[in-house]
């Protein structure tokens, strides 16, 4: 059990989505010693950088969740600097972890890393059996080589790292650009910009019949939360609501809360991404205690709310 206030914590990818949120919750909990370094102040792709940043702050703990991410679109546009970058990122920080001995080293993959025809739910077992979906491989297997790092670095030094695999998040301050948003800001903005405009039709991709599960950004906070403190063993642990949705049911709501009633066009010839996701979230309950809270209608309009609340704002 590691008691967080006390300790001294960098966070990657404090700037972000998720990341702020957790400094936020870090925060609220009394944590004073929490650095979140931002791009120019440290490049996590070189190693000199990240010695520097770690011989300055003398972390205790590491939670790595700066990723280079994006929609279906910027994973087919950029497949070998997602993979790069996202491997080099984690490469690099588990091993400086390692060398400065830290307590604990807490790495946030993907479920992009999950084979593409995955049996639902998605047990953490299943996950080397297949390659993953071709449009996310990429991401999704530079980010599993960092479980392997971080399970060969527990084997041999005895290192304190743990591995979780959030499911897609999404909640207030996500990225609402098209050209790299997820696919519940994208349709938030596609529906609120076509109330706006009074269009009659809004085209999305795929036929919508892919499913999805979805964690409000909160609740994802509290299991990274619950698990630096409690949890350290070598297997992954997935992160999510067990809940599972249509991208065409997804649309349908979006659109009623938002007060779209036009027509919604599927493009099938655009990408479905993979046929289904939805987790075993049994693990992180029995591990760690942890179980999402927030009921998806309840967080999608609280989404909504705070998307149409902002773009009044910057239109002021």
């Amino acid at each position: 059990m590691i008691h967080l206030p006390g300790k001294r914590i960098v966070v990657t990818g404090g700037a972000g989505f998720l990341g702020s949120h957790l400094l936020r919750r870090l925060e609220q909990m009394g944590c004073r010693h929490v650095f979140a370094p931002t791009h120019s102040e440290c490049d996590l792709t070189r190693m000199d950088a990240i010695e520097r940043l770690f011989q300055e702050f003398r972390p205790d703990v590491l939670i790595h969740l700066a990723a280079v991410v994006g929609g279906i679109g910027a994973n087919r546009a950029n497949p070998g600097r997602f993979f790069y970058d996202n491997a080099i990122m984690g490469i690099q920080l588990i091993e400086a972890a390692r060398r400065h001995a830290l307590e604990k080293t807490v790495v946030l993959g993907t479920i992009c890393a999950y084979p593409k025809f995955t049996p639902v739910p998605f047990r953490e077992d299943d996950l080397w059996n297949g390659y993953p979906e071709e449009t996310n491989a990429p991401y999704g297997i530079a980010k599993k080589a960092l479980l392997v790092q971080c399970q060969s670095y527990r084997q041999q030094y005895g290192m304190n790292a743990i591995f979780l695999l959030p499911v897609n998040l999404y909640g207030p301050c996500d990225n609402f650009d098209l050209q790299s948003s997820h696919v519940i800001p994208a349709l938030i903005r596609k529906c609120s910009e076509a109330v706006a405009d009074n269009r009659e039709e809004i085209v999305l991709w795929g036929d919508g019949s892919p499913t999805r599960e979805f964690l409000y950004v909160e609740d994802a906070v509290e299991g990274i939360v619950m698990a630096t403190e409690r949890y350290d063993k070598p297997e992954p642990v997935n992160l999510g609501s067990g809940m599972e949705i249509s991208i065409r049911d997804l649309a349908t709501e979006i659109a009623a809360i938002t007060g779209f009633t036009g027509r919604i066009t599927w493009d099938a010839t655009q990408p479905n991404g993979q046929p289904r996701r939805c987790l075993d979230v049994s693990r992180a309950a029995e591990e760690f205690g942890f179980t999402a809270g927030t009921p998806f209608d309840s967080g999608l309009r609280k989404t909504i709310s705070w998307y149409q609340t902002s773009r009044r704002a910057s239109t002021v």
